[in-house]
């Protein structure tokens, strides 16, 4: 019994320590991970010009390609669609090679092959912007590692059980979708809910805060009930 207690003490003072030192810093490396992450990605000028219509045909063309991509993928082995595509762009420039050099003989001239301008670019990877790659998908791997450790280590009790709800409702969604058909539903979703969140922001954000509320008070009620969680102060 001895033994029970001051494990129970000790947990207890690992989860009241915190909102110490340590706290700061792991609430500091969660923010730079969620900063540094693919989510910064949706957040750049570029892909909100996107997802917002700014240019609608330039918005069209990616829409149109990416579900047409995806599309395929449902249909056809990823295999299948890469042979495809690329016996397209193969059957483009052979064609248009084979008619250049027919016009070429026609009308005598010496143009020289038609793509000569794209052969005589450099197409290389310079080793300096690999090595800057790598290190961002190292760092990006590294975070999301640290990330999976505190969750799965149960360093915040009430974080891992948000994960374990999340698990579980996935496990539901995969058994009705697979993963081709949720990335199209992702890419749908994607190119129509920022437009219609930015025409109905107002009613949108309303209906939010209220699940937000919801959501709040259950988890203090959860923290207050769950042994050894303090809950988290505002």
């Amino acid at each position: 019994m001895a033994t029970q207690s001051a494990q129970i003490s000790s947990s207890q003072g690992l989860v009241d320590g915190s909102s110490g030192p340590n706290s700061a810093k792991d609430s500091k490396c969660s923010d730079s991970f969620l900063s540094s992450s693919p989510v910064s990605l949706i957040q750049s000028p570029q892909v909100q010009d996107l997802v917002y219509w700014r240019d609608p045909k330039k918005t069209g063309v990616v829409f149109s390609v990416s579900l047409l991509l995806l599309l395929s993928l449902a249909a056809f082995s990823i295999i299948s669609v890469v042979s495809y595509i690329l016996l397209a762009l193969l059957c483009v420039t052979i064609s248009f090679r084979v008619y250049k050099s027919v016009i070429q003989a026609v009308q005598k001239s010496s143009e020289g092959h038609p793509f000569k301008a794209l052969m005589e670019k450099d197409v290389s990877v310079p080793p300096d912007t690999f090595r800057k790659y790598v290190d961002i998908s190292l760092s990006y791997i590294n975070q999301g590692l640290k990330h999976a450790s505190r969750l799965f280590l149960v360093e915040d009790l009430v974080d891992s059980i948000k994960l374990a709800v999340l698990m579980w409702l996935l496990t539901y969604i995969g058994a009705v979708f697979n993963g081709i058909t949720v990335l199209i539903l992702a890419d749908i979703l994607l190119f129509t809910l920022p437009l219609l969140y930015e025409k109905n922001k107002t009613q949108i954000d309303n209906y939010v805060g209220i699940a937000r509320n919801h959501i709040n008070t259950l988890i203090s009620t959860l923290q207050k009930k769950l042994p050894g969680v303090k809950p988290k102060s505002e």
